[in-house]
């Protein structure tokens, strides 16, 4: 569903990703780890449009290369962001609506002659907020939730904007191990009930070859190596790029 060909970001003469080729099927959990400064956030901000790239970004065959972020987000490309970034003084069925609506001159006018919550609206987001077990907690405020529970709002919001590829920029950051096997098993769950593909970065990467179809590789910007958790973890490539070489 989602696929890039030779994604590339560069800062001046800095290059942050090399030529990275990646793809996420329906119903496909897929990991991207490597080590701090290796460039995962750089390549899900291009993916996203968020950062101008070279290369190509495909969802389903379409080229979204050269579409801005929220037109990507149309399209289908939904993503989380390192911090919790919700809105503290709306609930959290609030902000899941804030990604429901849809934007532009249409949503407006769909808001001036229908009810601004409809019922296709309300029910992508209990849908989101049920996916995550947060149905419960709908209409706290995200100041008063745990940690691990904010960080499962943040996905329902991506969630209720109806993406067909999620990108998760490291959702288990600040949680315990068993607060974050408890959110991959969610995680999991939600990709094999929904269908949607999901590209998931964390430092944790026990998280990561628990609950990932295949994992991603980077190192200074390059894919070192690909395949599945049993792969890549005996890879002598990803030994070096996580623990270095003997001298």
């Amino acid at each position: 569903m989602l696929h890039t060909a030779g994604l590339s970001v560069r800062y001046g003469s800095n290059v942050v990703v090399v030529g990275a080729d990646l793809d996420v099927g329906a119903g496909e959990l897929v990991g991207l780890i490597g080590a701090n400064g290796a460039g995962k956030t750089t390549t899900i901000d291009a993916v996203s449009g968020f950062v101008r790239h070279g290369g190509t970004v495909h969802l389903d065959g379409t080229d979204l290369s050269s579409l801005p972020p929220h037109e990507r987000a149309r399209a289908g490309i939904g993503r989380t962001w390192q911090g919790i970034e919700l809105f503290d003084d709306l609930t959290v069925r609030q902000n899941c609506l804030v990604a429901a609506r849809r934007p532009g001159w249409k949503g407006v006018l769909h808001d001036l002659l229908h009810r601004p919550d409809d019922a296709a609206t309300d029910a992508r987001v209990d849908d989101a907020l049920a996916a995550v077990g947060l149905a419960a907690d709908a209409a706290r405020r995200p100041s008063e939730l745990s940690h691990g529970h904010q960080k499962l709002a943040g996905v329902a919001r991506a969630l209720a904007g109806g993406p067909r590829v999620l990108l998760l920029d490291e959702p288990a950051a600040g949680l315990d191990q068993t607060e974050s096997l408890a959110f991959g098993v969610t995680l999991r769950r939600l990709v094999d009930e929904s269908g949607i593909g999901a590209l998931l970065i964390d430092h944790d990467t026990r998280l990561i070859f628990e609950v990932c179809d295949r994992v991603y590789v980077l190192d200074f910007g390059a894919i070192v190596a690909a395949g599945t958790a049993a792969e890549v973890r005996n890879d002598p490539k990803v030994i070096e790029a996580y623990l270095g070489v003997a001298t």
